[in-house]
């Protein structure tokens, strides 16, 4: 991520332990921390949604309607602000139940961030009207469970969530 150090210049800037960057020269130190994602599995009746992602990484590829968590929000909060954007729907943080979370790789203009994607549940009683955020999602799919593909989904983190919540559900 750094050629020199940003405060001295130096090229003596190493990532230490896969953790964090540090100059020898100046004793500068950057963090770079995990970054937070959430997900929804949003079920109505047997059907499960998924969006096809419109850019990369995973351009075309099946996922769970999510994204980034901003620095003032809960996890819940995010999820519900990224399920308006992208899709207009109205889910109050308070209606998600939380799932299971995966570590994950988000590679994005030639840098690696190491992700937790939070995945939350929320079971609908009627199938919503869904406006799409073009630039974000090409398209919608409501998928009957017993036809998830999960080999099919941009990220091993929600696709493993995806096959567990399968599983549970199942027995």
């Amino acid at each position: 991520m750094f050629p020199y150090c940003p405060q001295c210049k130096s090229a003596k800037i190493n990532f230490d332990s896969q953790r964090y960057w540090v100059c020898s020269d100046c004793d500068f130190v950057y963090f770079h921390n995990t970054a937070a994602g959430v997900a929804a599995i949003i079920r109505y009746e047997n059907e499960l949604l998924f969006t096809v992602r419109a850019k990369e990484p995973g351009k075309g590829k099946l996922d769970l309607p999510g994204g980034f968590v901003d620095y003032h929000e809960s996890l819940e909060q995010g999820l519900s602000r990224e399920l308006e954007e992208e899709l207009g729907l109205i889910i109050q943080p308070s209606q998600w139940r939380y799932f299971c979370s995966f570590p994950n790789q988000y590679l994005y203009k030639k840098i690696n961030y190491q992700t937790i994607d939070s995945v939350f549940i929320c079971h609908l009683t009627e199938k919503p009207k869904l406006n799409l955020e073009a630039h974000e999602i090409s398209d919608v799919n409501w998928l009957d469970i017993e036809h998830v593909k999960c080999s099919e989904m941009a990220f091993q983190s929600l696709a493993k969530a995806v096959e567990n919540f399968i599983q549970d559900i199942n027995t």
